[in-house]
């Protein structure tokens, strides 16, 4: 098989190909320009798919620019300054294909709904929730992503009891939906009057944030919907009326509440689309017999159940229990800079997909 062969069934061009094509056919159709929101999705659909065969495209010609200076340094030509170019080029473009490669879910390309609960341990934990926090703000910040806070429980003291934060942007639910999971935090308590040290939890629970084309069936007569009074900022009118809307779904005991908005009837809309995106998760991951269900990593967010420890003391290191990933640089993480944790994360998700489909 030539190289470009090889190239084309690695980033899967092909299928790209023939779901672009298909995309294409059916934004020529009167029946999808009569549907505002499927015509958009698919314009969606159509950008991401080109924009993958784009780099595709653009690495294979950088490959083919090398493969001359090669013929021409064998000539006696002077290149090497011109193929050292050309080959860090060729390296930066392939690191791109190559993560474009690691998503084949097909609730990867949409935007992302990302949760944190602190555990048992009152402010300290509350307080690592909040840095958690901040250290997806930071990420989303820097990949380019618009973050909005629909939610936020500030905690007594310091930290909070709970946030929701919808992620925007290409990819961002493929990113970030290896985060899920507990999270522990090991450090010299800054609320302990003694310095002593301290090992907190909290949880992170990702779920994509589903375009308005796909239905998840809920019954009005299993939803408790409860009002409150804001607790965040807003100006006047948000923090003196009943504007923040809860939404219990009875069956699953899934609670969803919103409070980002101005009226009640915009965060209650905000909300019921946030019930119904963890409802397609859990039956998405009960359709691909994951080996936990998600709401069972709530019962529990303490030892034994963590997927990444970020330890400050009496070292600093931080390391994925999953990938075994690890690195000193704690200051860069917990800025955001949470590329390489991610990468490794997709690569295992690729590999593990990879041998479930050979079982079967």
């Amino acid at each position: 098989m030539s190289s470009s062969k090889t190239f084309e069934v690695f980033f899967d061009v092909d299928r790209k190909r023939s779901e672009a094509s298909a995309v294409q056919e059916e934004l020529t159709r009167p029946e999808t320009w009569q549907d505002p929101k499927k015509y958009q999705s698919l314009q969606q659909k159509k950008k991401r798919l080109d924009r993958d065969l784009q780099s595709f495209g653009r690495l294979e010609s950088k490959k083919q620019d090398i493969e001359v200076l090669f013929d021409l340094g064998r000539e006696g030509e002077p290149v090497d300054e011109d193929l050292v170019k050309s080959l860090d080029e060729f390296g930066r473009r392939l690191e791109e294909a190559e993560l474009l490669a690691l998503f084949f879910d097909p609730d990867d390309a949409l935007n992302a709904i990302l949760t944190i609960h602190p555990g048992a341990g009152g402010t300290e934990s509350q307080d690592w929730a909040s840095i958690l926090l901040r250290m997806y703000l930071r990420y989303a910040e820097r990949m380019g992503y618009k973050s909005d806070i629909l939610d936020h429980q500030p905690g007594e003291e310091a930290g909070l009891k709970s946030a929701t934060v919808r992620i925007a942007g290409d990819y961002a639910f493929g990113n970030l939906s290896r985060e899920t999971g507990v999270h522990r935090l090991v450090r010299i308590s800054p609320f302990d009057a003694n310095s002593r040290r301290h090992t907190s939890f909290a949880a992170v629970f990702v779920y994509p944030e589903l375009s308005d084309d796909i239905e998840v069936a809920v019954n009005p007569d299993e939803l408790r919907i409860d009002t409150y009074r804001s607790s965040g900022k807003g100006g006047q009118h948000v923090n003196t009326t009943d504007s923040a809307v809860r939404i219990t779904h009875l069956p699953t005991g899934i609670v969803v509440q919103c409070q980002n908005e101005r009226s009640q009837h915009k965060n209650k809309a905000v909300a019921m689309k946030m019930l119904v995106s963890r409802l397609h998760e859990i039956e998405k991951k009960k359709k691909y017999a994951k080996i936990e269900k998600m709401e069972d990593a709530k019962s529990d967010i303490a030892w034994g159940n963590q997927i990444r420890s970020y330890v400050l003391h009496p070292y600093r290191l931080i390391k994925d229990l999953r990938t075994r990933l690890e690195t000193g640089d704690v200051d860069k993480i917990l800025d955001g800079g949470l590329d390489d944790f991610i990468k490794a994360a997709l690569v295992q998700r690729k590999k593990e997909a990879v041998a479930t489909a050979a079982e079967h």
